[in-house]
């Protein structure tokens, strides 16, 4: 639903020629019904998986500061059942994390079968903030592409469904969200001065992004870049790309469920069957 897909390496991706508004004549009134709908869905959808555990889920959130990551956490989590969902917010490497490889504390998070995991940014920081802010020489950061490649493809032979969705925002709207925050009580704690100093470098971010994009798309872990100007469009847009990507796995799931219930009602009657014979 008007989401860019980049599903192989070395596809051409200009940030600059992608919208970040919602299609014109589209409004918050004309997805309403159509995201409680989508929300019953993925409910279903999340049951039939936690029952089969055949997969699981990985959902990749990216985006420039005010980008919405948070915001969509909140919309998608709150269509999901809490006991098979696990959110993950990743910020500076700790020591312990700084003294392994950048993925390992990564890969300790991915989702089991069948749960859902939310990386609220994620193992890119590695290849974004390290070389916008020059943490890493460029020989260091340029190799994780490929382990990034590898690491995902990883994670999908093992089953694990991966989503990964870049949150596409303009950079006046991004300002404009960030004095928001300055006018509104409510929202001061967000304030923090960094997400400015980082706003100075938002034409290095774009290139990087840009890499990321090109590099590290794939068939089976591709990008989804959201227009996320407007947040109503934005959680419509993640959630009915969620969907569609689930809704195939439906009759396997439910196949699945079908033979445990099978298997369980025979192993049922069994057990019935030799308490009758049994002496009284």
């Amino acid at each position: 639903m008007y989401v860019t897909t980049i599903d192989q390496k070395d596809q051409k991706v200009r940030l600059s020629e992608i919208d970040t508004d919602p299609p014109k004549g589209l409004s918050k009134e004309d997805v309403e019904a159509r995201f409680a709908s989508l929300s019953d869905e993925l409910f279903t959808l999340q049951d039939l998986l936690w029952g089969a555990r055949t997969h699981s889920v990985l959902i990749v959130l990216q985006g420039m500061d005010t980008a919405g990551k948070d915001g969509v956490i909140k919309h998608v989590a709150g269509c999901l059942n809490p006991r098979g969902i696990n959110v993950v917010s990743f910020g500076v490497p700790t020591k312990e994390e700084l003294e392994h490889d950048f993925l390992w504390r990564v890969h300790r998070h991915t989702p089991r079968k069948g749960e859902f995991a939310l990386f609220n940014r994620s193992h890119y920081e590695d290849v974004l903030v390290v070389r916008v802010n020059e943490l890493a020489p460029e020989s260091i950061w340029k190799e994780r592409f490929g382990h990034i490649r590898d690491f995902e493809e990883l994670l999908c032979e093992h089953d694990t469904i991966v989503l990964k969705f870049f949150l596409h925002i303009s950079k006046g709207e991004q300002e404009r969200r960030l004095l928001d925050r300055e006018k509104d009580p409510s929202t001061a704690w967000k304030l923090n001065v960094n997400d400015w100093r980082t706003r100075e470098k938002w034409n290095d971010f774009q290139d990087a992004y840009e890499d990321v994009l090109r590099r590290c798309s794939t068939l089976r872990a591709p990008w989804h870049i959201v227009p996320a100007n407007s947040k109503w469009f934005r959680n419509i847009a993640v959630l009915t790309t969620i969907v569609e990507t689930l809704r195939p796995y439906r009759k396997i799931w439910q196949r699945k469920l079908d033979d445990m219930g099978q298997k369980g009602t025979a192993e049922l009657a069994e057990y019935r069957k030799q308490l009758r014979s049994k002496p009284v």
